[in-house]
């Protein structure tokens, strides 16, 4: 087994890495037309389950497939730069965007929450919202870098440490480590390469789902103190990324489209949102024994919607391709700055009379073309652009 430390882009992987956060997005986007109160900013006028059905399954699978993908690339700019620039390169790109991102979005998001409950009350003040967004930052440092959605920068930290603290504490030892790695590597070539693969890698992460507060994945956003079931699930798929990158052929062949596959997607979405239903059914005679089943559907969902994605890429975007590339360079910012924006437009809408999909998909299609508009003109091209992507690059929509 040897390192692969070419630098050439693998194009699929940056097309998956971008669909995942661009679907992040479009999931925050229907978190408001959800026809029961989830605790968001607002809640619409014009609400359908077919949005909390969406929320569920693509909650199930984006930020594993990030994280998959992030480990994957995390082991290639290892090797290719070294640890003093690998170290270097995780603070300018995660750490920096992570503290000063927090300090801009966080007021931002605490207004249109405020805007929300306003608006229920038919008054939107969006001068004393904004002051109360600002105000909130005077408890700091009390719920400092939490109540975001950077949470996942965090995470993807807390991931990359524990990594690289665990492999230099096994290259104290060079025969020891190389017996485990090498080991690793037989057990990860003969696992997904097992009919099986799908069944034994989704039964520890429902084991992880079990000790979950809800059903389904939690959203860590409330403390640094790290969510243990949420860690060990997004820290597998990050270090299953990473010892991949020792063998890539075997994950172009793992994650090839298949009819199987494909079949136990639909199975497990369906038996998944199905039991979904029974989550506030606590008196049930039957509780415990449904949210079993609905953890095991729930696992096999997950690794079976991070497959077919990059099955899906694989396929179908496994070129070079310029728009691809640059929506993948563009997607970070786009995922950085789009919650504020998102709930914003959320609380304008949410009284107008029209049809619950085309304000989903207005609020959905503004902030793409927003969050574009600002990258190429402000971002690309500055030193906003090369903290995010490693360096400056031309504008393609305005010269």
């Amino acid at each position: 087994m040897t390192n692969s430390t070419s630098p050439k882009r693998i194009d699929y992987l940056d097309a998956s890495r971008a669909f995942a956060l661009i679907l992040g997005i479009v999931f925050h986007a229907s978190l408001s037309f959800i026809p029961v109160f989830i605790g968001w900013a607002v809640m619409d006028v014009s609400t359908s389950w077919i949005t909390a059905i969406f929320a569920t399954i693509s909650h199930s699978f984006r930020l594993e497939l990030f994280f998959l993908i992030a480990g994957f690339f995390s082991h290639m700019t290892f090797h290719r730069d070294g640890s003093k620039r690998f170290l270097k390169s995780r603070v300018i790109r995660i750490a920096i965007p992570l503290i000063i991102g927090w300090f801009i979005l966080r007021p931002l998001i605490v207004s249109g929450f405020t805007m929300g409950g306003q608006s229920l009350r038919g008054e939107i003040d969006i001068t004393s919202s904004l002051m109360a967004g600002l105000t909130d930052l005077q408890s700091f440092p009390t719920g400092f870098l939490v109540g975001t959605h950077l949470w996942f920068l965090y995470y993807l930290l807390l991931i990359t440490a524990v990594t690289l603290v665990c492999r230099a504490i096994l290259r104290t030892s060079k025969k020891v480590s190389d017996k485990l790695t090498g080991a690793t590597d037989t057990a990860i070539s003969w696992l997904l390469q097992s009919p099986f693969a799908l069944a034994a890698m989704a039964l520890p992460i429902a084991c992880c789902l079990w000790f979950m507060d809800s059903w389904g994945m939690d959203t860590p956003d409330k403390s640094l103190s790290p969510h243990w079931p949420v860690l060990l699930i997004y820290g597998g798929f990050f270090v299953l990324g990473w010892m991949l990158h020792r063998q890539p052929v075997l994950l172009d062949k793992w994650a090839c489209l298949s009819w199987k596959k494909l079949v136990v997607a639909l199975v497990s979405v369906i038996s998944s949102v199905v039991l979904m239903d029974f989550q506030m059914q606590v008196a049930h005679p039957h509780y415990d024994f449904i949210k079993a089943g609905f953890v095991v559907c729930y696992a096999v969902m997950m690794m079976a919607l991070v497959l077919l994605t990059l099955g899906l890429f694989q396929r179908v975007l496994n070129q070079p391709n310029k728009i691809v590339r640059y929506l993948a360079d563009a997607s970070y910012w786009m995922y950085l700055i789009h919650l504020p924006v998102v709930i914003f437009l959320q609380v304008v809408v949410a009284e107008w009379s029209f049809h619950w999909s085309v304000k989903w998909l207005g609020i959905t299609i503004t902030t793409v073309i927003l969050s574009l508009f600002i990258y190429d003109l402000l971002v690309r091209n500055t030193f906003i652009g090369a903290t995010l992507n490693g360096r400056r690059k031309p504008r393609a929509m305005i010269n």
